[in-house]
C-alpha cells in the first residue's frame, strides 16, 4: 500500500508522526524512502520530457519565424511585379505562421513555468529523502544499540557467564590446594643452611640463660 498519493503528500509529510504510529518503525522508514525514490524518478522523468518538448517547439518556432521572412520576400517580389494579388495571398499566408508562431511561444512560456515547478519539486524530493535517509541511519544505530546493550547484559547476566565464573572457582580451589601441598612438603623437607645457623644462635643463647641462671642459684644457696 502506498504511503503517499501524490507528490504534495511528500512535501507536507511528518515523518516523525508516520514512524511514531508504525508498529515497525525501521520497515516504514524503508517504505517510505523507497516510495520517495520512486516519486523523484517519475518527476525527473516528466522534466525531461517537458525539456525535450521545448526543444522541439523552439526548433518548429525557429521554422515559423523563418518562413514568416521568406513570405515577406514573396510578397515584396510579387508587388514589385505589380502583382498585388499574390503579395495579399503571400501576406495572408505569413500571417497564418506568425499566428502559429505567437501559439507556440505561449506553450513554450508554459513549459518554462513548469520545468520551473519541476525544479522546485526536485529540490524538495530530494531535502525530504535527506531527512528520510538520515532517519533511517538514527534508526539503524539505535537497533544496533539495543541490541548490543541486550547482547552485553545476557552475557552477564546469562547462565554460561555463571557457569564460568564457577569454573573460575573451581580451578582458584584447585590452584589453593596444589598450593598448599607444596608448602606441606617444604615443611618435611631438609633444613637450610641459614636455617641450621640461626638455630645455633638460638641454642647458644639459651644455654647462656641456663648457665647464668645456675650461678645465681649457687650463690643464693652460699
Amino acid at each position: 500500500m502506498a504511503i503517499f498519493s501524490r507528490v504534495r503528500d511528500i512535501f507536507a509529510a511528518n515523518m516523525t508522526e508516520l514512524l511514531d504510529r508504525a508498529e515497525d518503525p525501521a520497515r516504514m522508514i524503508r517504505m517510505i524512502i523507497l516510495e520517495m525514490e520512486e516519486t523523484l524518478v517519475e518527476v525527473r522523468a516528466s522534466a525531461a520530457r517537458s525539456i525535450a518538448d521545448g526543444k522541439e517547439m523552439r526548433r518548429a518556432l525557429t521554422r515559423l519565424e523563418k518562413l514568416q521572412d521568406s513570405w515577406t520576400e514573396k510578397a515584396e517580389l510579387a508587388l514589385s511585379k505589380d502583382r498585388e494579388d499574390l503579395a495579399k495571398q503571400a501576406l495572408i499566408e505569413r500571417q497564418k505562421a506568425a499566428d502559429m508562431a505567437d501559439g507556440l511561444r505561449e506553450e513554450i512560456d508554459q513549459i518554462d513555468e513548469t520545468l520551473k515547478t519541476y525544479e522546485a519539486d526536485i529540490a524538495k524530493l530530494q531535502a525530504k529523502l535527506r531527512e528520510a535517509r538520515s532517519r533511517q541511519n538514527a534508526i539503524a544505530n539505535r537497533l544496533e544499540s539495543a541490541m548490543t546493550r541486550a547482547k552485553a547484559r545476557e552475557l552477564l547476566n546469562g547462565e554460561r557467564t555463571n557457569d564460568a565464573f564457577s569454573r573460575f572457582e573451581s580451578l582458584e580451589r584447585r590452584a589453593d590446594l596444589a598450593e598448599g601441598q607444596a608448602d606441606a612438603l617444604g615443611l618435611s623437607g631438609p633444613k637450610s643452611l641459614e636455617e641450621e645457623i640461626a638455630e645455633l644462635k638460638s641454642s647458644e643463647k639459651v644455654d647462656a640463660e641456663l648457665e647464668a641462671m645456675k650461678a645465681a642459684l649457687k650463690k643464693k644457696s652460699s
